[in-house]
């Protein structure tokens, strides 16, 4: 897939290990470069079977959350001009190979 970045200093720390590990600590900064592999990997965000991905509703918008460890995930949306989308109108995840990261985060 091709990553976006949601801000450049979520960028700084996606494509820095020296400011992942300052932002988010050793451990979580060495998840984090496995899963943006295996986000960059995948022909779509249904190909990723580490992380236990997951659909989330944020106000109406449906992002995805693939666990790193230590209570953080990534937080990611679609990042097509037009995004794909099944025959009912729902977002076809299987069809997206753009993604945005939106925010690295500890989840609740």
């Amino acid at each position: 897939m091709e990553l976006a970045f949601g801000t450049k200093s979520l960028r700084d720390i996606c494509e820095s290990e020296v400011h992942a590990k300052s932002e988010l600590g050793p451990r979580v900064a060495e998840i984090l470069k496995h899963r943006l592999a295996d986000l960059r990997a995948a022909a779509s965000p249904k190909d990723i079977v580490v992380g236990l991905l997951r659909e989330v509703d944020n106000e109406g918008r449906r992002h995805m959350v693939v666990d790193l460890c230590d209570g953080y995930r990534i937080v990611f949306s679609a990042n097509h001009a037009n995004n794909p989308t099944t025959k009912t109108g729902d977002l076809d995840w299987a069809r997206v190979s753009r993604i945005k990261i939106l925010r690295i985060e500890t989840g609740a």
